[in-house]
């Protein structure tokens, strides 16, 4: 493949239509005639649902229907869940797993606050939301269990009558002696280390439309979705429906980051309407209802220990981690398994034990958000690590020098196995290298040269390093669907969903080389099943690996029909053609040349060739996951009397393989570390004791802005991953990772003088004040 386009800075192509307002996202999707849906949510975290009233609601003027779980009893079937053990795990690790049905909607019992119980379909939304004041329900409400801890204890309430307990996910990851290094290590440092229950919150809330058409009894949906062939399967396993008589379409996606990655019931309710209907249905998120309905995130504890030398190399592990589901578990093994396979990160750990109970309880469900179980172990593991560097004198980085895994050591093996039942093993990397690069970036010798000197003047200021490797690119595959048109010009076609990915860029860029025509010849369609027949979605840092070398793949086969086609028009062999900016020339004899519209249109003449069709359908494998890296290291000042925090300078090195953009590199790693930052110090989601959700407005959870947000400085290392042909890793994810470790540790180093230790996110004034009048006190 040619490298004209590949790893060059070129300008998002998709960007003039978003920033000028010609995006189209469901919302926009004109359906004439279409019906407005409102869903009726549980107002009770736990209850009995005893009746539903309806009468009211169906008579209100403009209403065309109210729906119940048995109105639509045909199509409430159990959402496709995911996340099992696959076999080749389960012979190393035991598990114990449920995963209760979830239903589209709630039938005799409510689990959460927002579950939704009813649809009200109306001319339009104000008055499907009027309607839904006029359904009476008659609730018996039941002891909630909130707390996770508290939940596992005997006796807690049971948000699943079916089992004896709340545990939803339980297993232990264990190698090396662990026993006896801690039995002969010198040093031993605990802690524990609470990551806050999160939001995506994406700019554009979730939205379903559909469209019903009665001459063939097939349906058209349109979601807000990153996996438009999981929402076809979804729609087509409910309604059952052929999975050709249903197109999933995913239009532009204003943001996901995992939240938008699963299946929802509004995405199963809304399609069966409009089949009973025979009316396009539109259903619009609002941000109320995205708090309280939309997937939830992160929310874990560990209780950590490390043991060590006096000279700071580390000996063991111990982590003992509680997890909240909320009241489902449709992702399975997911994040829980994921914390605990990114745990050790760049550390070299010899030994290791990980036990891990996943907890129902009745909040939201928690799922997949941008690093998905990443940030909690990161948070967990560089805050020990700190918190080692502290307990023998040792700087936080020399610390890290004697424990990163070398570069000579590659490929690594850490000791236990990835969550698709593979031996998790790095690929490539220096995580030596990207220490030094981000420690150069941030000043850092600078910094601690004048740290003490500010002290003195009452100036608290600290830097904190955190650092992750990251298995990217999981499959089992993604595929992609490239073809000529009579002009010549290129169509791809795949199954990854962009929601800001900058798809149309980068896998134009990969097309174009590949072929060999300008980059704007090329076209990138994506999120239609009807474009490209298989296909998984956009997800876990996936799209470059899986979609990108699927598309080169696709692209070459039909670069070597055209030279096959070209030869016998040519009269010259395979050999000696090439083809360079949309022609085929003879090598040699640059008169000699041939535009790919003119071979196209020729071969649909030529006896012979005639049946040559410049298309071809890649579904590109990946034997196991890509391991990307970077590490992070922040600048901070802290009032210690007020608790607020100025994040001053923030920097990152960062490996993701061969780039195949860097412009877009580095907005996903500023995106991402923007997300971070909010986890940090802004972001939280909060129950009360009864479950109830506090936090259900942009004016209780605060996401950052660009006064938060500051200038970040980026290296770019590129070490290609053997485990595919273009040598790429995933990125979308890793921005958000390490930031929470790297703003507390430095906040901790920041108030060091007063021995503080931050142990719970966000790190807020309130928190980081009191701990300060506790430890002064």
């Amino acid at each position: 493949m040619g490298s004209k386009y590949f790893g060059a800075a070129v300008q998002r192509r998709e960007d003039p239509r978003l920033i000028t307002g010609r995006g189209r996202y469901v919302a926009d999707v004109g359906l004439p005639g279409a019906l407005h849906a409102a869903f009726l949510r549980s107002p009770h975290a736990h209850a009995r649902v005893l009746g539903i009233r309806t009468e009211a609601a169906r008579a209100l003027a403009g209403v065309v229907g109210v729906f119940t779980f048995d109105d639509l009893a045909p199509a409430m079937k159990p959402i496709p869940s995911f996340g099992a053990v696959p076999p080749a795990l389960a012979k190393h690790v035991t598990f114990e797993i449920k995963q209760p049905d979830q239903l589209p909607m709630a039938r005799d019992r409510v689990r959460y606050v927002g579950e939704q119980l009813a649809v009200v379909v109306a001319r339009d939304r104000a008055t499907a939301e009027d309607a839904l004041d006029l359904i009476e329900v008659d609730y018996e409400p039941l002891p909630a269990s909130v707390d996770m801890a508290q939940a596992l204890q005997p006796g807690a309430p049971r948000v699943w009558d079916e089992w004896q307990d709340n545990l939803g996910v339980g297993f232990e990851v264990k190698w090396g002696d662990v026993e006896r290094a801690y039995a002969e290590a010198p040093v031993t440092v605990a802690g524990s280390f609470r990551t806050q229950r999160q939001t995506a919150l994406p700019m554009e809330p979730r939205g379903v439309a559909a469209m019903w058409d009665a001459r063939d009894e097939s349906i058209t949906v349109w979601s807000s979705t990153q996996v438009a062939h999981g929402l076809q399967y979804n729609v087509a396993t409910c309604l059952e429906l052929p999975m050709h008589k249903v197109r999933g379409i995913a239009p532009d996606v204003g943001g996901g980051f995992g939240t938008k990655g699963c299946g929802y019931g509004e995405e199963i309710v809304i399609p069966a309407v409009a089949r009973v209907l025979g009316k396009p249905v539109k259903w619009i998120e609002d941000r109320r209802e995205h708090f309280v309905s939309c997937n939830h995130a992160r929310d874990q504890v560990h209780d950590i220990e490390i043991a060590a030398t006096r000279e700071g190399l580390i000996l063991a592990i111990r982590d003992r981690i509680l997890h909240d589901l909320g009241a489902y578990n449709p992702w399975g093994i997911v994040n829980p398994y994921n914390s605990v396979a990114h745990l050790t990160g760049p550390y070299r750990v010899p030994a290791l034990s990980a036990q891990v109970k996943a907890v129902f309880t009745n909040k939201t469900v928690n799922a997949p958000y941008r690093g998905a179980g990443r940030p909690e172990a990161v948070f967990a593991m560089d805050r020990i690590v700190d918190c080692l560097a502290r307990e023998i004198g040792m700087d936080p980085a020399e610390v890290r020098r004697r424990n990163y895994v070398r570069p000579d050591e590659m490929p690594y093996e850490v000791g236990m196995f990835y969550r698709d039942g593979n031996r998790l093993v790095y690929d490539s990397g220096d995580f030596p290298e990207a220490l030094e690069s981000a420690l150069e970036l941030a000043g850092y010798d600078d910094f601690r040269a004048k740290q003490a000197e500010l002290r003195q003047q009452g100036i608290y200021r600290g830097i904190g390093i955190s650092g992750y490797v990251e298995g990217t690119g999981v499959g089992p595959f993604e595929g992609a669907t490239v073809r000529l048109d009579m002009s010549g010009r290129v169509v791809v076609a795949t199954g990854a969903c962009s929601q800001g990915q900058a798809h149309e860029t980068t896998l134009a860029q990969v097309a174009a080389d590949a072929i060999g025509v300008p980059l704007e010849w090329v076209t990138v369609k994506g999120g239609d099943t009807d474009a490209v027949a298989f296909g998984i979605g956009t997800f876990a840092s996936r799209s470059a690996v899986t979609a990108g070398n699927a598309v080169s793949s696709a692209s070459t086969e039909v670069r070597g029909k055209l030279l096959n086609a070209a030869s016998r028009l040519m009269e010259a062999a395979v050999d000696d053609l090439d083809i360079e900016d949309g022609a085929v020339t003879v090598r040699g004899v640059p008169d000699r040349t041939l535009p790919l519209g003119e071979l196209v249109q020729a071969c649909l003449f030529v006896p012979g060739i005639a049946s040559a069709a410049f298309e071809a359908t890649s579904y590109h494998q990946v034997p196991t996951v890509t391991y990307a890296s970077a590490v992070h290291v922040a600048e901070v000042e802290v009032d210690p009397d007020t608790g607020g925090v100025q994040l001053l300078r923030y920097s990152v090195a960062h490996d993701c393989g061969k780039m195949i953009n860097p412009i877009v590199v580095e907005g996903q790693v500023h995106g991402g570390t923007a997300q971070g930052i909010a986890a940090a110090l802004l972001e939280e989601i909060v129950y009360d004791d009864a479950g109830q959700p506090l936090t259900t407005s942009l004016m209780d959870y605060t996401p950052p802005t660009a006064a938060e947000v500051p200038d970040i400085e980026s290296a770019h290392l590129e070490f290609p991953s053997p485990r595919n042909p273009l040598g790429v890793k995933g990125l979308g994810e890793g921005g958000a990772i390490s930031p929470p470790g790297a703003i507390l540790n430095a906040i901790d180093d920041a108030l060091a003088p007063f021995g503080v230790r931050v142990s719970e996110l966000p790190a807020s004034p309130a928190r980081i004040a009191a701990l300060v009048r506790a430890a002064r006190s």
